[in-house]
């Protein structure tokens, strides 16, 4: 489907991939009254308080947290990568496996002794597009509120700060970096040194996989996805997840990219008119259904485009695979980075004398 929630309003929760998001899907594990398992914690909670600064203000937590609860999955596979099961957290709803989760998330779960079924799991509540579910929240009595990642507005903040302190957005409109929602989820959590262990140990992981992978060097890339109904085309700025996954590993955006991006907005629409001013080496793209590389290499105005001419467009339809990066976060790179630069390699070979 199109770019629905996180590209045109509130995409994690609807888990927008790498270039589009949205679907649905149900099941629920455990319940509200689940531990919040604050394994493994290392850092006394005689370093609380904390305050945690956010676009909406600064949020003092008081104690360590024992109950977690996240809104958006995102923050909630960060505090699992902390090693902290959170006490609820929102169906993955575009990008899911079966347990309306991912394979990354239920995998650490089962690590930390809380997959689906045990009595540590957490519950798995719906999150409406583009709002909020405070009756789930209130719901699962939680200590604090994880929203590092997200695209909550000042109204939703305020209200949720009614159930529990809140972790706000760290930037507006779910372009948090994931290193920035890590330190603050961290700090929240009573896991700053864990967190800075983390985000350490997951740029090591990107820079590997750039290392293995030397043709990706300084291509010139964009971020985009192709809009079947409109003809145009959303080209992800250098603010967005997908771009700064491309730039970890070696590539340079292409100048059309920070040349037309605007503050605050992590794409912009391009007319399929002037698809041939879109000059990039790679073209890397999400295959929605009905959609397919050579559907847009046929097309008489996106086969235009450079990389697309020249054999330069990469994409999948593997929706989860999309998701790693698109929401990205450590659990969610870990798992697909090396994935995403096979598959550019690919595209990179594929135009090599072109």
């Amino acid at each position: 489907m199109q770019l629905t929630r996180r590209a045109l309003a509130a995409t994690a929760v609807a888990g927008l991939a790498v270039l589009s998001l949205t679907a649905c899907g149900s099941g629920d594990s455990g319940s509200a009254a689940s531990s919040s398992g604050s394994s493994g914690a290392s850092e006394s909670a005689a370093s609380f308080p904390v305050k945690v600064k956010n676009i909406y203000g600064e949020t003092e937590i008081k104690e360590q947290p024992e109950r977690v609860v996240s809104v958006s999955w995102v923050n909630g596979d960060t505090a699992l990568a902390l090693g902290v099961v959170p006490v609820a957290v929102p169906k993955v709803t575009w990008g899911m496996n079966a347990n309306d989760s991912t394979d990354w998330a239920d995998a650490k779960l089962e690590e930390l002794g809380a997959g689906k079924g045990s009595d540590k799991a957490p519950t798995f509540y719906d999150e409406p597009s583009g709002d909020v579910n405070y009756d789930a929240i209130a719901a699962a009595d939680p200590d604090v509120i994880l929203a590092a990642y997200s695209g909550l507005t000042e109204e939703q903040y305020k209200k949720l700060e009614e159930i529990a302190p809140v972790v706000g957005p760290g930037v507006a409109s779910y372009s948090t970096p994931w290193e920035q929602s890590t330190e603050m989820i961290g700090e929240a959590l009573g896991k700053k040194a864990e967190a800075t262990t983390l985000i350490a140990d997951t740029k090591a992981k990107l820079a590997e996989t750039a290392s293995a992978h030397p043709d990706l060097k300084d291509v010139t890339a964009i971020a985009a996805n192709f809009e079947p109904a409109t003809g145009g085309i959303n080209v992800y700025t250098a603010a967005d997840n997908r771009s700064q996954i491309l730039t970890a590993l070696g590539m340079k955006l292409a100048p059309v990219v920070t040349e037309n991006e605007t503050k605050d907005a992590f794409f912009f629409n391009y007319s399929a008119e002037k698809a041939d001013e879109l000059d990039s080496r790679i073209i890397f793209t999400w295959f929605p259904e009905g959609q397919t590389k050579q559907s847009i290499e046929a097309d008489k105005l996106l086969g235009r485009i450079p990389a697309v001419k020249n054999g330069g467009l990469v994409g999948t339809d593997d929706n989860q695979l999309l998701l790693s990066i698109s929401a990205a976060n450590p659990l969610s790179l870990d798992w697909g980075v090396e994935k995403i630069a096979a598959l550019l390699d690919a595209g990179v070979a594929a135009t090599a004398g072109k």
